[in-house]
């Protein structure tokens, strides 16, 4: 089995706050990530995806179709955003960093062609802030 990782970058808005709590709470849980005006991030994305190389070509999967697939799908629906309001995939949904690498993680799956698979999505908030996806 053969891991290819393509890194992309986007910067979005968000706020972190549960309409369900008032404004201390969700201070109290939150911090400045509850802030009324918002806040955002410069992320890092990592995608790697799994299988095996074309005996034809050498590839796992083309890196420049993948880094296509990861924009398309992906950052140009995030970049410059406010996940909040403007993320159609993201409506109803706490916008955490979890939150987001899973949804990047659903975005994809259909997109991949046969005999790749996704493995892990790698979603850097800050530089000592990220998660890690798996599916």
């Amino acid at each position: 089995m053969l891991y290819l990782t393509r890194v992309e970058h986007f910067n979005a808005a968000h706020k972190l706050f549960n309409p369900k709590w008032d404004r201390v709470r969700n201070e109290e849980v939150f911090g400045k990530c509850a802030n009324e005006n918002w806040h955002g991030h410069n992320y890092e994305l990592y995608i790697t995806v799994k299988g095996n190389p074309d005996p034809d070509t050498g590839f796992l999967f083309d890196a420049k179709k993948l880094s296509n697939l990861i924009k398309d799908h992906v950052v140009e629906k995030l970049d410059h955003k406010n996940l909040n309001i403007d993320v159609e995939f993201l409506q109803g949904k706490m916008c955490s960093t979890e939150n987001l690498a899973i949804a990047i993680w659903e975005q994809l799956v259909p997109h991949l062609p046969h005999g790749v698979a996704l493995h892990c999505v790698k979603l850097y908030e800050t530089p000592r802030i990220y998660v890690e996806y798996f599916g």
